[in-house]
Parts: structure tokens; C-alpha cells; sequence
């Protein structure tokens, strides 16, 4: 009697934690795409973007200028 009373009531405190959790997972699931909180992530992301193209394009004008310094010094005249 004790052992189905046991195992009853641990499947019911088993069942009921899960249950829990699903619900906890399920709503922060919902609460990730309203639209606030894609919007935030929206702006985020294009922040992101914004600052990694100009630390791009930096270095790739940085890269410009060292190349074309290298080919001024490899084709320039020789001195008289």
C-alpha cells in the first residue's frame, strides 16, 4: 500500500515539474519573438553590421594604401 502510495506521488511531483518547466520554456519561447523584442534584436544586429562594414572598409583602405605605396616604390624612376 505504501509503495503505490510512494510511487504515486512521485510521479505526480515528477509530472507536475515538468510540467512546469514546459510552460516556463514554452512562454520565454513566445517572449523571444514579440515584436519588441525582435525589433531590439533587429536594431542590434544592424548596429553590428554598421560597425563591422566600417572596421572594413578601414582595413581595406589601410590594405590600399600599403599596396600602392609598395608598387610606387617597385615602378618608380630611378634618381639621377
Amino acid at each position: 500500500m505504501f509503495k503505490r502510495l510512494f510511487w504515486l506521488t512521485l510521479g505526480t511531483l515528477v509530472g507536475f515539474s515538468g510540467s512546469v518547466w514546459a510552460q516556463r520554456r514554452i512562454r520565454e519561447t513566445i517572449e523571444r519573438y514579440y515584436p519588441e523584442q525582435v525589433a531590439r534584436q533587429l536594431t542590434t544586429s544592424v548596429r553590428g553590421l554598421g560597425s563591422d562594414l566600417r572596421s572594413a572598409a578601414a582595413a581595406g583602405r589601410a590594405a590600399m594604401r600599403e599596396r600602392e605605396e609598395s608598387l610606387r616604390d617597385q615602378f618608380r624612376p630611378p634618381a639621377r
